[in-house]
């Protein structure tokens, strides 16, 4: 059985990490914050000794990191992941990054004679707390058979979406939808708001058309409208993932004019303070700049 490391135990990675230790056991983590190294070892995980600690203890190493800067350091640098490494070793990283970063460390893994799987993650913190994320995979069948026990552990729903680099670019497809929503949900509700129309019944007429979606129905219902904006994405990072999405289509020569009017609303929310709130909180944004009251659910 694979021996594996995982390195980033942010906030979906250390749920995850948790979940493959709870599930699997036998776990290497690293982290440059202490504190979720120590709640991993007190699941039973063993601290690595840095990057290169992680590596060496592991056949396949996981990484999750926050973007494409972080995740070619960890990996391409000098002490990372391939220095570390040797033949055979399986690198998966979980990052949303640039899909030329990716196809980069693929090539890269592959010179070393190790193959490179990306997996980025769907659906929302609270799923990744209760093992229910969703993997968008790119990988060769050969790689896919061998991390499908470990995306089980942390997941409910595998795709395996093509050869390397297809998950990362599923996943800019899919934030794409997922984020303009979110932004369109706020302006929607706004309006609603500025109209005088009740919360309740405005969703009842909304969630019984082809309007509806699932940021709404999901997201909004548990976070924003009830009155929790707390991070489980966050502004900035929807921001950064639209900045991907763009920068990717312009590199495909693909237009996407809603893609960059959504991207420069959050910076507008952003610029108001919101970067680190959820991003459902999208919603008060732009009831603050209408003049109007905080929507939410009647208690």
């Amino acid at each position: 059985m694979d021996r594996v490391g995982f390195i980033g135990l942010g906030r979906m990675g250390e749920p995850m990490a948790s979940n493959l230790q709870r599930k699997r056991s036998g776990l290497t983590v690293y982290d440059t914050r202490r504190d979720p190294v120590d709640a991993l070892v007190a699941l039973g995980a063993q601290a690595g000794n840095g990057v290169a600690g992680v590596t060496s203890a592991s056949d396949v190493v996981i990484t999750m990191l926050p973007n494409s800067a972080v995740i070619e350091e960890v990996v391409l640098g000098a002490g990372g992941v391939l220095d570390a490494g040797r033949e055979g070793m399986l690198v998966m990283d979980m990052s949303t990054v640039d899909p030329e970063t990716t196809d980069r460390l693929a090539v890269a893994a592959g010179e070393r004679g190790m193959t490179f799987v990306d997996a980025p993650v769907g659906r929302l913190a609270s799923h990744a707390d209760a093992g229910e994320s969703l993997f968008m995979v790119g990988a060769s069948d050969a790689d896919f058979a061998r991390v499908e026990p470990l995306l089980e552990a942390m997941g409910t729903t595998i795709y395996h979406c093509g050869a390397p680099g297809a998950g990362t670019r599923s996943k800019l497809v899919n934030n794409f939808l997922a984020i303009a929503s979110c932004q369109m949900n706020a302006e929607a509700l706004s309006l609603a708001e500025g109209f005088g129309l009740d919360l309740e019944k405005t969703l009842d007429v909304i969630h019984g058309t082809t309007a509806t979606n699932g940021q709404l129905k999901i997201n909004y219902a548990t976070k924003v409208l009830a009155g929790d904006t707390e991070p489980g994405f966050t502004v900035d990072l929807a921001h950064k993932d639209l900045s991907l999405v763009v920068s990717a289509a312009n590199q495909a020569k693909v237009p996407m004019p809603m893609a960059a009017a959504a991207r420069e609303s959050l910076s507008l929310a952003r610029a108001s303070g919101y970067g680190l709130k959820d991003f459902s909180a999208l919603l008060d944004h732009w009831c603050e700049r209408a003049g109007l009251n905080k929507i939410r659910f009647a208690k």
